[in-house]
């Protein structure tokens, strides 16, 4: 695995998610919406694609010829129901099949490992299209990841733990969640798992 597309690079994580996959020396697509937030010290060393994550075309153009996909999709700060983030997985998913690139890694989020009426209020209607694009990454067929961080924290990398099925703890660092989103596309261990994350206490 050499050529990835990241889809959200620059977002908190999506960033150290970019920084990460130059650092281990790949050959780094960042498909953004605003070119001027791609950090100056990084523009020289990936290929930047501008575009709209629900336009098909655009999302397809970027995935032809690579070997992996990693997808940090947000919201920024916006909570207000949304299809954005689902509509660009479907997107995502039926690219990826057309170009035969089967490893793909996905930011969710932790509250998908609640019951759906223990989801605080506030972020109920953004969840649901977390839950959308779940699904759909679910019956993909690809060799999928979900990584399911709990609160991600402006903190420096340090020791942290993944397992299966359920969160492992309170908070991750945004280094480390970048860095895993990484590198789980070649840890065969967490191909079609659930991944909760979390920082060691």
């Amino acid at each position: 695995m050499n050529r990835i597309v990241i889809f959200g690079a620059t977002g908190n994580t999506g960033l150290c998610a970019l920084n990460s996959a130059v650092n281990k020396g790949l050959n780094v697509t960042a498909f953004v919406r605003d070119v001027a937030k791609v950090p100056t010290h990084l523009k020289d060393k990936i290929k930047v694609v501008v575009g709209d994550v629900t336009n098909s075309e655009q999302v397809s153009n970027a995935i032809c010829n690579k070997d992996a996909v990693v997808v940090v999709l947000g919201t920024r700060n916006d909570l207000s129901p949304t299809t954005v983030l689902s509509d660009g997985i479907k997107n995502i998913i039926n690219a990826m099949k057309t170009h035969n690139v089967e490893l793909v890694s996905v930011c969710l989020s932790a509250f998908l490992f609640y019951k759906p009426e223990a989801v605080p209020a506030i972020f109920k209607d953004l969840n649901a299209d977390h839950q959308r694009m779940f699904d759909l990454i679910k019956e993909s067929g690809l060799k999928w990841i979900a990584i399911l961080p709990p609160h991600i924290a402006d903190a420096p990398s340090s020791k942290y733990i993944v397992k299966h099925d359920e969160s492992p703890g309170r908070a991750i660092s945004k280094q480390d969640l970048g860095t895993f989103l990484v590198e789980s596309l070649q840890q065969p261990e967490h191909y079609q798992k659930v991944c909760g994350i979390a920082t060691v206490s």
